[in-house]
Order: C-alpha cells, then sequence, then structure tokens
C-alpha cells in the first residue's frame, strides 16, 4: 500500500523559510516521478515543483529561484525548500506520485498517489 506523509508546514512571517518533508512508503522511491502542489483557500491547486524519473527538476514560476525540490532515495523522502516567502505562498501544500517514470508537468488528477497536506501560511 502507497502512503505518501508530508510535514514541515508552519507559520512564519514573509521573508522566512521552510522545509517541507514527504516519506514515501509502498514505492520503488529512486525513479518514481514526484510532485509539490499547493492549494489557496480561494484558488486552484496548482502544481508548484516536480523531481522527474531522470532526476530533473522544474519549478512554477511564482517559486523558481526561492523554492528547492529534492528527494533522499536512502530515506524515501521528497523535500521542498522553502526560502524568502510571501503571503502568496500560504497554502495547504501536498506531495504526489506516481508509480513508475514520468516526465514533464502532471496535473493533480494524473498523480496516482496523494499525501494529506501540510498548511503553511506566511505573514506580512
Amino acid at each position: 500500500q502507497v502512503q505518501l506523509v508530508e510535514s514541515g508546514g508552519g507559520s512564519v512571517q514573509a521573508g522566512g523559510s521552510l522545509r517541507l518533508s514527504c516519506v514515501a512508503s509502498g514505492l520503488i522511491y529512486s525513479s518514481n516521478y514526484m510532485s509539490w502542489f499547493r492549494q489557496a483557500s480561494v484558488k486552484e491547486r496548482e502544481g508548484v515543483a516536480y523531481i522527474d524519473s531522470d532526476g530533473r527538476t522544474v519549478y512554477a514560476g511564482s517559486v523558481k529561484g526561492r523554492f528547492t525540490i529534492s528527494r533522499d532515495n536512502a530515506k524515501n523522502t521528497l523535500y521542498l525548500q522553502m526560502n524568502s516567502l510571501t503571503p502568496e505562498d500560504t497554502a495547504m501544500y501536498y506531495c504526489a506520485a506516481i508509480r513508475g517514470r514520468g516526465y514533464g508537468w502532471l496535473t493533480w488528477s494524473q498523480m496516482g498517489y496523494w499525501g494529506r497536506g501540510t498548511q503553511v501560511t506566511v505573514s506580512s
């Protein structure tokens, strides 16, 4: 059974940093395509960043240069380092994965597995 569990969310002031973690179980982890999504209360869910099966990382324009996605295969953990946070980054952040290889931006519905989310709140 595949399970994704996020942690690391919280409340920070603008300009601060957080690191989100997503522990994956039940996957052959090292080559799985994985991504982070977020959804603010008044916005549609959006893809934030992904790491594909070749290890290539891609970011949404709104976070590029501030966020870094990475993975530790030995720990079966996906990370999202978030720096220079702004109130516009306030959202529920979700980890997602597919079983097997993947490339390019995949939508929420195309992912096979999702975590329950971790809340990030940035105050001005």
